[in-house]
Order: structure tokens, then C-alpha cells, then sequence
């Protein structure tokens, strides 16, 4: 797996570089407070599950009150630690019954874009906008290229875009990417 740098911090780089596990759910958790920080909370569960690589089959099986509690310690791995901790433990358990713990499957196993989109959709948490940038994140930073995952990904993987997490690989990027969203938001407001 080629290298990411989402968080700037080296080691949980490293670890949503190595663990398909971690940077799926990176992404999971990439709503409602800033993405570096959303991509920081597969680190914090890795150093308090003392997993490493997370492992789906585990977290899956983890007593709910036990895993929330372990979400929510301070500092929580999210803002809503309560929900977040069921969504992960839900995508867990989807990445173990429908990949058989092997996430990485999901995009591997893939005959288009369009397929790893869709696979992506379809897992607790994720939306179309979601499963689009994760397919962008995918083809941009991990060359995970089906046929059509431009298209699949679309907007978010149209070259040199600076448009969501995938165009993330440096604090430069970060601002761009930060500054487009807040000029989206900005002409939307406009619109209503």
C-alpha cells in the first residue's frame, strides 16, 4: 500500500497506509470535525485496543459499552463518541461478513469503479458523497484504478481538484482543500 499523509502526524500515517482496516474507517469518522482530526481516531483506537493492525473481527465482537467507553475516553475519538462507536463496531461487522475481515478485498476484488462505489455505499455510515471520495481517495493516493473510477468517483477524482480528503498530502493541500469547502459553503448560503 502506497503511503498517505492525511493527519500529519507520522504514525497514524503509517498506520492508514499499512491497514485498510484503519483507513476505512478514517474516513467512517470524517464528519462533523475536521478531517485530520477524523483520520487521527483509528491511531487512538489502535493504541487503546493495543491492535495493530485494528482488526474487524475483534472490534466487531468487542461489548458495546466496553468499545464506547474506549471511543469516549478523553480525548474522544470523536466528537460523538456514542454514535461513532456503533458505527464502527457496525462497519466492522459488515468488513467481516461481507469481505470476510479483509477489507482491502473490497476494492481489489472490484471490476470498475462503479463497483467499488457502490460496495462502498453500501457499508453502515457511508453515503454516496462518502463512497465517491473514499473510491477518489483510492485511485488518487493508493493507484487503486478500476475501469471508470474517475467517473465513480466523480467530482471528487477529477485531476488536480482540491476537493476532499483524497487531494490531502500535505498541510498546502489541507488549506486548499479547507478553503474550497469553505467556498462551497459560502455560495451555497448565497443560493438559499
Amino acid at each position: 500500500m502506497t503511503s498517505v499523509h492525511l493527519t500529519l502526524d507520522e504514525q497514524a500515517d503509517e498506520l492508514l497506509s499499512s491497514d485498510p482496516f484503519a483507513l476505512l474507517t478514517g474516513m467512517l469518522l470524517d464528519q462533523q470535525i475536521p478531517m485530520e482530526r477524523a483520520f487521527l481516531g483509528p491511531q487512538m483506537l489502535a493504541e487503546r485496543l493495543g491492535q495493530r493492525p485494528l482488526d474487524p473481527r475483534v472490534i466487531a465482537t468487542w461489548d458495546p459499552e466496553d468499545f464506547l467507553a474506549i471511543c469516549a475516553t478523553p480525548p474522544a475519538v470523536h466528537r460523538f463518541p456514542r454514535s461513532m462507536a456503533g458505527r464502527i463496531q457496525a462497519l466492522a461487522a459488515a468488513i467481516v461478513e461481507r469481505y470476510d475481515a479483509d477489507t482491502a478485498s473490497l476494492w481489489r476484488s472490484a471490476d470498475s469503479g462503479e463497483e467499488v462505489r457502490a460496495r462502498l455505499a453500501a457499508l453502515p455510515g457511508f453515503g454516496a458523497a462518502k463512497a465517491a471520495i473514499f473510491t477518489a481517495l483510492l485511485g488518487k493516493q493508493l493507484g487503486v484504478r478500476p475501469r471508470g473510477w474517475v467517473e465513480a468517483s466523480a467530482p471528487y477524482g477529477e485531476p488536480g481538484s482540491f476537493r476532499s480528503v483524497a487531494d490531502v498530502v500535505d498541510r498546502d493541500s489541507l488549506a486548499r482543500v479547507r478553503e474550497t469547502k469553505k467556498a462551497a459553503k459560502a455560495a451555497a448560503r448565497q443560493g438559499r
